[in-house]
């Protein structure tokens, strides 16, 4: 086993700042406030490597094509990319159907964002485009001002245009103004938000989105006509009317779906298993839609099957047009959190690859991206755009590298990754319960009440659950490690030390206002208190000065006698109730009271069998005032029954900055480490015993 040995001074943090000069350090601060009574800016680092970063973080295409290895990466992403744009126009012409548009406009939805994202977004992975329960969102606001039935909501600009025109109107306003909200978000740097999104409750609102999903696909796989819904309880809905109307259950429809899903989930074992022996996976999406489309047109399933079909789709682009200003008052409140919603699921599938793949993404940059890209889609007559979890584990799982690669009938396989996340909530349960209760709290909450009020839920019940660890943090009591300078949790180890008389208490939080009363109360469990001690203390001062007063105590060389045989009867002075707060004065006894030893007149005061108390706060990341004022007034309370030694680890500078010592409290008090307070305090208070030894030597 290796060895180490250290001969050093023993250090309080004085005593270390005696010895050890710091360096002075001078903060870095922006140009603003860099500028000399000139105005000539000094030491400023806004230089050409600053303003190099500044367009590689706008424009990140740029950084990964400089790394872009052609021969390794093109041929997957050739292949990933045929997949993945194949895909993505089967699922814009679906998607536009729940958006209550013509299908044809959803092909806008796949191209026009995908061009912007492309040059903008930080993610390799992610397929910009429709995304189902986004459309839904969509779709609500497009019926809720062009209704199938009555008349339309009286807008300026509506004269003239078909219905189908008033709804494509419709929703590429709201889609414009849901990117206004993004970009705004993303250049005011707001995308900090994405922090609180943690691996926990990703997962559960991926696999949320996923069941969303697989309910809005089941309508096309059985081939019933369900209306779009949207809000809480819409997938109950949807639900409630397909199973209302599932004996008109379209056969053929059924069938192709099995058929094809079969199909493909064998191919995609084929190609997870035989990864490393196939030079690229086998694009089973474009070889299953080129069939299934054949064999539709060869046996005319529109006429003999009454199979829905696409139909026309009209040749070429339409031409740009602005948004309607008063379309904007109407669906502001609905704008809002599509924008988040949008956004949130593109960062969290992004933020699922990315890890996956090692490489960064950036939520501010990302805002930028979706925001541009549907603020540009909507002036092309495209609807709200993210990404699609089933597009997106296409591109992925089909090889892709990078954005390279961009340009349903897969949906329900594809989601198999994001639905068999359930099988995190055992491990979580096992592991880390608060996590797991963000987990399902989160995926119950985004069924159930849609994602946007999901996602609220979940990142409420996240916040709350550090909330409470902070408030109620897992303190410990430390015991030394025989022989070493290493203190440890004295549950977990057997052999440890312990000297008489002394605690190291350990709390492994910052220490705030919402916690400081849950500090105190577990320093008391682990030592006493003292303001109980203090009282009890004084009332039997009390009451020995009031025997002594009568005769009937007497100074012995055994110490205190009672002569009195009769019974102690002990009165309250309320009027000086006060004064039990106070610290004990003995200046008018003839003797110094030991309160560990049995005192005369079945007078009963609590032992003290702690005299020296450590505190830990190595693992403290801040104090604030109100905790600088409870620790001082920790301090003050056990001094007064006469714990003086009170050895701490904590952040010297702002103690110092806040003016927190005083005459009493002083930094001489303070150390740098567990072991210099432990043999501190073990000089002032020597133990007979050869672990003590042990514990000095080392």
């Amino acid at each position: 086993m290796k060895q180490y040995m250290v001969t050093r001074p023993l250090y309080s943090e004085d005593a270390f700042a005696d010895v050890h000069e710091k360096i002075h350090r001078h903060h870095k601060t922006s140009c603003l406030w860099r500028l000399t009574k000139n105005g000539v800016c000094v030491n400023c680092s806004c230089d050409l490597k600053r303003a190099k970063n500044a367009a590689l973080s706008l424009l990140p295409f740029i950084g990964w094509m400089r790394i872009y290895q052609l021969k390794e990466w093109l041929l997957s992403d050739i292949v990933s990319g045929v997949s993945t744009g194949l895909v993505a126009v089967l699922q814009g012409l679906a998607y536009s159907l729940l958006a209550s548009l013509p299908p044809w406009y959803g092909l806008f939805t796949a191209f026009f964002p995908v061009i912007v994202y492309f040059f903008l977004g930080t993610s390799r992975h992610i397929s910009v485009g429709a995304f189902p329960v986004l459309s839904l969102m969509v779709g609500a606001v497009v019926t809720r001002l062009v209704p199938d039935e009555g008349p339309p909501v009286n807008i300026t600009g509506f004269e003239g245009l078909t219905s189908d025109e008033q709804r494509v109107m419709v929703a590429a306003s709201v889609t414009f103004l849901m990117g206004i909200m993004q970009l705004t978000m993303g250049l005011l740097q707001v995308g900090f938000i994405v922090m609180y999104l943690s691996d926990t409750l990703v997962s559960g609102f991926t696999t949320a989105a996923a069941v969303h999903i697989l309910v809005s696909q089941l309508k096309f796989v059985l081939g019933l006509v369900v209306p779009g819904l949207s809000g809480p309880l819409s997938i109950v809905y949807t639900l409630e009317k397909i199973f209302v109307q599932i004996e008109k259950t379209n056969v053929c429809d059924l069938v192709t779906s099995i058929l094809i899903m079969v199909v493909v989930f064998i191919v995609k074992e084929i190609n997870d298993r035989y990864k490393a022996k196939l030079p690229v996976p086998i694009p089973i999406e474009v070889i299953m839609t080129v069939i299934a489309c054949g064999v539709s047109y060869a046996f005319n399933f529109r006429v003999n099957y009454k199979v829905d079909v696409v139909g026309r789709i009209p040749v070429g682009y339409e031409s740009p047009m602005g948004p309607n200003m008063q379309i904007f008052g109407q669906t502001a409140v609905e704008a809002f959190p599509m924008a988040i919603v949008g956004f949130a699921v593109a960062f969290s599938v992004a933020k699922v690859y990315s890890v996956k793949h090692d490489y960064i993404i950036d939520g501010n940059q990302e805002l930028i991206a979706f925001g541009a890209s549907n603020i540009i889609g909507a002036a092309f007559k495209s609807f709200a755009a993210s990404t699609a979890l089933s597009r997106s584990a296409v591109q992925e799982s089909t090889g892709g590298k990078t954005q390279m690669s961009l340009p349903d009938l897969f949906p329900l396989f594809n989601l198999k990754g994001m639905l068999m996340q359930i099988r995190e909530v055992p491990y979580l349960w096992r592991r880390d319960r608060p996590d797991c209760v963000v987990w399902v709290v989160t995926c119950l909450a985004s069924i159930l009440l849609g994602l946007d009020l999901g996602l609220a839920v979940g990142l409420g019940i996240e916040l709350l659950t550090v909330v409470f660890r902070a408030q109620f943090p897992r303190c410990s009591v430390l015991a030394n490690i025989t022989g070493t300078d290493i203190y440890k949790d004295r549950k977990d180890y057997m052999s440890i030390y312990e000297p008489e008389g002394v605690k190291i208490f350990r709390i492994p939080s910052p220490i705030f206002f919402a916690n400081i009363d849950f500090f105190r109360g577990k320093l008391v469990e682990v030592g006493f208190n003292p303001l109980r001690v203090l009282r009890k203390r004084n009332k039997a001062l009390r009451m020995i000065r009031k025997l002594l007063k009568k005769g009937e105590l007497q100074m012995t060389s055994k110490g205190l006698l009672l002569i009195s045989s009769g019974p102690i009867e002990e009165s309250e002075d309320e009027s000086n109730m006060e004064e039990l707060d106070q610290p004990t004065d003995f200046k008018d006894l003839p003797v110094q009271v030991n309160w560990n030893s049995e005192l005369p007149a079945n007078i009963h005061v609590p032992r003290v069998d702690v005299h020296s108390l450590i505190l830990d706060f190595s693992a403290v990341s801040f104090l604030d005032i109100s905790a600088l004022k409870g620790l001082k007034a920790v301090k003050q309370n056990y001094s007064v029954t006469t714990l003086g030694n009170v050895g701490m680890i904590v952040y010297f500078r702002k103690l110092h900055s806040c003016m927190f010592f005083d005459d009493e409290v002083k930094s001489s008090m303070f150390f740098l480490t567990l072991h210099d307070a432990m043999l501190h305090i073990l000089e002032k208070h020597p133990v007979n015993s050869e672990n003590t030894k042990v514990c000095e030597k080392v």
